[in-house]
């Protein structure tokens, strides 16, 4: 097995966790964050380069790849940096905070087609959606009617204070957090979409931006998704519902605060009424592989130089309908 050089750029909760199953896939050399010094105590490996600059990464000799958890605002200029000199990236989303500058990276992205740009939105990866697509492969439920989603948390004291709700380093409120999840799937599911209509508000955390977007989309078939992304849900919640000509799945749970994941089928019967329903719950265990199935994912593409999913392609078009709805 080959092992690929790589550093990383912020070193938050999630930008250290992906560290955790790099295994013997990526070897860590480096680690960039503006506040390093307060990350010290998480990085356990101790000979590796500690920086405060981004920049500096881009000196290293032979570098393979870099993974990029940092504000939304410093996502674009980090991918395109790298991209330019060869280097593979793995960012977190949304992957920028704006439409003209995922312009720009959908346009390099052509120009480098042999660098692998890889975007996390982690959901896609879930144990819960993987089954689900896999059940429609089969055709059992016949075709898919419509979708309905609700993505939900009660945030923390003061959460209005933290960089999500600056949109300087955001790029926007809730509808470009969780809500970019909730496009990115329907996309997933549907195909390319359009905004149907919005309603973006401020309820309850003192701010410009919004806290609560309840927003629907459509594709060339007029199926629509219709979605629910909140930051006043106050217990987490997350529910992803496929509606089918005969039948249901219900995505309920992402592990964790989440409660445990599980996909419930509801299949039609002929005469109608009830429906017969079965249900798979997943492990915590399972649930957290996601984690592991992206990276790998990641390393995959690299090796075997093949495109990964998703990446600039699935940025730009997630964008373009948030900015669709920023503009409604």
């Amino acid at each position: 097995m080959r092992t690929l050089k790589v550093a990383l750029i912020g070193c938050g909760v999630v930008g250290l966790r992906r560290t955790k199953i790099f295994g013997k896939k990526f070897n860590l050399v480096a680690c960039a964050d503006k506040f390093i010094n307060s990350k010290k105590k998480f990085i356990k490996n101790k000979n590796i380069l500690l920086t405060k600059k981004w920049q500096d990464i881009l000196e290293i000799k032979d570098l393979d790849a870099v993974f990029v958890a940092t504000y939304h605002s410093d996502q674009g200029k980090i991918i395109e940096k790298f991209v330019k000199k060869n280097i593979h990236v793995f960012c977190e989303k949304p992957g920028c905070n704006s439409l003209s500058t995922a312009k720009r990276l959908l346009k390099l992205s052509k120009i480098k087609k042999n660098v692998r740009i890889k975007i996390g939105f982690n959901h896609r990866y879930h144990p819960g959606i993987i089954l689900a697509k896999n059940i429609l492969k089969k055709n059992s439920l016949g075709k898919i009617l419509y979708l309905r989603a609700v993505y939900g948390h009660g945030g923390r004291k003061n959460y209005h204070k933290e960089w999500r709700f600056n949109k300087k380093l955001s790029g926007g409120g809730e509808l470009i957090d969780k809500g970019s999840h909730l496009i990115d799937l329907s996309r997933f599911f549907l195909g390319d979409l359009i905004v149907h209509s919005s309603f973006l508000k401020n309820y309850f955390w003192k701010s410009n931006l919004e806290d609560n977007c309840f927003f629907s989309l459509k594709n060339n078939k007029n199926n629509l998704s219709f979605l629910h992304s909140s930051s006043t849900e106050w217990k987490n919640k997350f529910i992803f519902e496929i509606f089918c000509k005969y039948g249901k799945i219900e995505i309920n749970g992402l592990g964790k605060s989440y409660g445990n994941e599980k996909l419930i089928i509801y299949k039609m019967s002929k005469n109608m009424g009830i429906p017969k329903k079965k249900i798979k719950i997943f492990s915590e265990l399972e649930s957290n592989r996601s984690w592991q199935i992206e990276v790998d994912n990641f390393y995959a593409s690299i090796i075997k130089k093949k495109n990964c999913e998703p990446n600039i392609t699935d940025v730009y078009k997630n964008l373009k309908i948030i900015n669709d709805l920023y503009k409604k």
